[in-house]
């Protein structure tokens, strides 16, 4: 009887240790976020439409406040969401060099969303499933379409 517990607590410690290093494995492997911060953090942003406006943004006592002396009507929610671009979720990653940028809507980017100097260069969707080009220095990214920056109500700058 004590054999069979001892075999028992065995099997499953090295369940339990297979289990972790399985975990511990996919988690290394995994790709990651676009900017690896905060979103909370996030200070300022800055969007560039291609042709188009330009927005300026800076949290101030928690609030997001246009700084390009706009009157632009500033909707926390959706700069909220600009700010949680910086954790969205990246499916893979490849080398800019393995693309020609013009190819996949990166030369040029019809936006750039700035998150406190870290740019990012949205281009096209891609044609294996609701995922978007996103370009991060020297990197492109594959990120869930929902984190498409989309422009302020008072600009006409149609969305990528």
């Amino acid at each position: 009887m004590k054999v069979g517990r001892l075999a028992f607590f065995a099997l499953t410690a090295a369940l339990l240790g297979a289990a972790g290093w399985q975990w511990r494995s996919d988690r290394e492997q995994a790709p990651g976020t676009l900017l690896g911060i905060d979103p909370a953090g996030v200070q300022r942003i800055d969007l560039a439409w291609h042709g188009g406006v330009t927005e300026h943004y800076a949290r101030r006592d928690g609030h997001w406040q246009a700084v390009d002396g706009t009157s632009l009507p500033v909707d926390e929610g959706r700069l909220a969401d600009l700010a949680a671009t910086a954790a969205a979720p990246v499916q893979s990653w490849r080398a800019l060099a393995e693309f020609d940028p013009a190819r996949i809507g990166l030369a040029p980017a019809p936006v750039v969303l700035t998150l406190d100097g870290q740019a990012l260069s949205f281009g096209e969707i891609a044609v294996t499933g609701p995922l978007r080009y996103v370009r991060a220095g020297d990197r492109v990214a594959l990120v869930p379409v929902r984190f498409t920056p989309r422009p302020a109500k008072a600009n006409t700058t149609r969305a990528p």
